[in-house]
Formats: structure tokens, sequence, C-alpha cells
């Protein structure tokens, strides 16, 4: 009897790149002076703060609605707190209205994109790309348009708009980037939007990381356009700000119209956010303040300890740094994604490779993504001292004539 086939589009969607890379060190053992060292997943791996964690267990045992259906855009409380605290951030006008909750920050984009293209449409990614964008494209059947970016890591909105076609109807721009860490500056943003207004198409700026952003005040002026709703769609997440990587939270700031079709999404795909996530995120915001900015803090200090120890590390390259990530290119013929795991059986070093983020002949064949986020000042000097021996020892291979 035939076997049933799989869905075209899934089966050529590639498989997730973190789960592969567990598959690198599952059943793996370490030795006791080099234990394992995993830089791969960009996720705090420490519990939310006390006051968040008090914060779900006082709603799950005395408020009803935690257990229950919400809103499929989500809590009109935390709703109307993202408006007011976004527009005094961005020094804008963001209405309630215009703000939904979503079931983590990879959802509020499948939705924005679900009201965006459609199959055949295309949409445009910087490369390097992040992974689960491409895969949901993929997954959508919706072409994935590769925009390259210059040696800084960021992209040009003229080399965007020398790439338009009828096709695309979208920019989807991550800053800060995840996996380069480049921090997109706000002439750039500014310059997509407008290509997007001029376009007639839409900008979708991904802002997950932007409370580690390592400049203070607004990152962009985009919601001071007062045309901002007509083409630009604004996703976050309380997954890293808050350590709420368990409980799904998600935000995206559109048009009340975009939202209205959102909805349709929203409400086949998990029909409401988890009510104990949001209500810890609406805590988080009205009282974390200064938490976060301690948070931020010590990420600026991982930023520094990896850009000061690439730059004493012989033959590798810093092309981006910032948040959660650094990106890096490595001074070997071989490719990283062969490097990956030799990394991991002769350093104990669990990096992920820049063929995940590319397409093939990009140059990720040269690249590493280091989530230096769950490293600290310590434990990334080691990565580094990792990294210089496994360099030395393959030089003195190749000096060797091995």
């Amino acid at each position: 009897m035939p076997t049933a086939p799989f869905s075209r589009t899934i089966d050529a969607t590639f498989p997730p790149p973190v789960m592969e890379a567990r598959r690198w060190i599952a059943g793996r053992s370490f030795p006791a002076e080099r234990p394992l060292l995993n830089l791969s997943q960009a996720a705090p791996v420490e519990r939310p703060p006390l006051a968040l964690r008090e914060e779900i267990a006082r709603a799950a045992l005395e408020d009803p609605q935690a257990h229950l259906y919400g809103p499929v855009l989500g809590l009109p409380e935390l709703r109307a707190e993202i408006a007011t605290q976004w527009s005094a951030a961005y020094g804008g006008a963001i209405a309630a209205r215009d703000v939904c909750i979503t079931s983590g920050c990879n959802e509020a984009f499948c939705a924005a994109i679900s009201t965006i293209a459609a199959p055949g449409d295309a949409v445009m990614l910087p490369t390097p790309w992040y992974f689960n964008h491409k895969m949901w494209l993929d997954t959508a059947g919706i072409e994935a348009v590769p925009l390259p970016c210059g040696p800084d890591m960021v992209p040009d909105p003229e080399t965007a708009r020398a790439l338009l076609s009828p096709a695309v109807k979208a920019i989807v721009l991550v800053t800060p980037n995840n996996p380069t860490g480049a921090e997109y500056p706000a002439g750039v943003l500014a310059a997509f939007l407008r290509l997007a207004q001029d376009a007639g198409i839409t900008l979708v700026v991904d802002e997950t990381y932007r409370d580690f952003h390592s400049a203070a005040g607004a990152p962009h002026g985009l919601f001071a356009d007062p045309r901002w709703r007509e083409n630009l769609v604004h996703l976050y997440s309380f997954s890293k700000v808050f350590r709420l990587t368990g409980h799904r939270v998600g935000a995206m700031v559109a048009s009340p119209e975009r939202l209205a079709q959102v909805e349709k999404f929203l409400d086949s795909m998990t029909i409401c956010p988890a009510q104990l996530g949001q209500m810890a995120a609406l805590h988080g915001l009205r009282t974390l303040k200064d938490w976060v900015a301690g948070e931020r803090r010590e990420v600026l200090a991982r930023r520094a300890a990896v850009e000061e120890g690439f730059a004493a590390l012989p033959g590798w390259k810093l092309l981006g740094c910032g948040a959660y990530f650094a990106y890096a290119e490595h001074p070997f013929p071989e490719s990283s994604l062969a490097l990956a795991e030799a990394l991991v059986e002769e350093q104990s070093l669990l990096l992920l490779p820049g063929t995940m983020f590319t397409p093939e002949g990009a140059g990720g064949a040269r690249q590493f993504r280091i989530a230096f986020a769950n490293a600290d000042v310590a434990g990334l000097g080691e990565m580094i001292r990792r990294l210089g021996a496994f360099t030395a020892a393959r030089a003195t291979a190749s000096a060797a004539g091995h």
C-alpha cells in the first residue's frame, strides 16, 4: 500500500537547525576538565526573576481568567500598556488597537506574513537570515529573496530597491540582528520605510532583542512617521527580556485593519495567547524596568568580552556583535558545517555554522554564529581559549601535511 505523501512545501523546508545541532551532542560524554560549552541557542536558561514567578503563581491560584480562553488579540491591559510604553519610547503615536499579543514572536512573524503574502509571492530577507523566517516562508510556499548584507552586516536600501519585483510584497529586518548581532542605524531603517512606501509594500521590523541595544534611547523613529500604519509592522518578544521563553508571549504593532486580518490567523492557530504568560509580561512591563536595565548591562559586558577576545584571536574575523550574538569568519578551508562537528569533538564547543543562515554559496561556509548570552565573561574567555587551541592545532596539522 503506498504511503501518503507529505505536503511539498513542508517536505522542502529544512529541519530546525538548533535541533540538528543538538544531535551532534546527544549521547556524547565530555571530559570533566573540558565540559560542553553550548553557544548554539539564543534563549535564556535561567528562570524568570522571582517577582514574575510569584506573579505567575498568584495568578494561577487566584485569578479564574488565567485558566480560560481570552481575547484572540490578547489581554486588553497588556495591549494598552505596550501602546503607552512604545509611544513614549519611540516618540510616536501608538494606540491599544494597533497592538496584538501572540504566542511568541515567531507566531507574530507567521501571522504578519499571512496577511502580506500568499503562495507564489516573495518576501525579501537580508542574508545571513534568521532561519525560522526562511523556514516559514518555505512552508507557506513564499519565495525568500536574499538581500546580501555589506561587510558591516547591515543591508543597503538601494541594493534592496534593485532587487524589487512585482512578486515582492515585504522586506523583513531584524535589529539587533539574529544571527549577526548587527544594530541597524536609524537612518537605514528610515530609508527602508521610505522604500516600502515608494513601492507600496510592507516593512516588517523584528525587534526581539531591542532591550539589549548598545545605544540608549529610541533605536529608530519609524513610529514618528504619521503614515507608519500604511507600511510598517513591528514585532517583539517577551522571551528574552523577561526570560519567558516557555510561556510564549510576543507582540505585533500594526494598523487595526491589518490586525483584523491577523485575528483570522491567530484564531485558527492558537485561539488566544497563554493567559499566565501575558499576565507575567504585563507585570514585568509595569515593575521590572530597573531589573531589565541590569540585564542589559550584563549583556553589553559580555559583548565587550567577545569583541576583546576576537581582537586577539589569530585568523578569525568578527563580522558582527551585539545583543545575544557574535558572527565570525573562520580561517580554515573546510566548511563551517564540518568544522562545527569538529569543534564539538575536539574542544567541547557547540556553535552554529553559517550555512544554517545563508543560501548555498552565500558565504555561510566561512562563518559561525555564537549565541553568547548564556555564557558569562569567564565562559566567553574559555570559548576564545578553545577557539585558539583549535586554530593552533589545525595550523600544526596543516604544516605537517595532514
